[in-house]
């Protein structure tokens, strides 16, 4: 059986390589911003906001990990 669709993340995939966590912040707050005005009735305009998002949300988590002391 195929899967009709590619996920956004590969649960075995590599997690990013955070930054500090005030830098990873930034970035996150910065994007949000940016992406905000993207036309939800575009396509392909959301599903780049929602990869970037993604990918933004897991760097800023790796870090807030990273702070902490923790690995996965």
């Amino acid at each position: 059986m195929s899967i009709s669709y590619s996920p956004l993340h590969d649960p075995d995939g590599v997690d990013p390589m955070p930054a500090s966590l005030a830098i990873e912040l930034r970035l996150a707050r910065e994007y949000a911003e940016r992406v905000a005005a993207a036309d939800i009735h575009d396509h392909t305009e959301m599903v780049k906001a929602a990869s970037g998002l993604d990918y933004r949300l897991r760097a800023l988590i790796a870090a807030v990990d990273a702070e902490r002391g923790e690995s996965r």
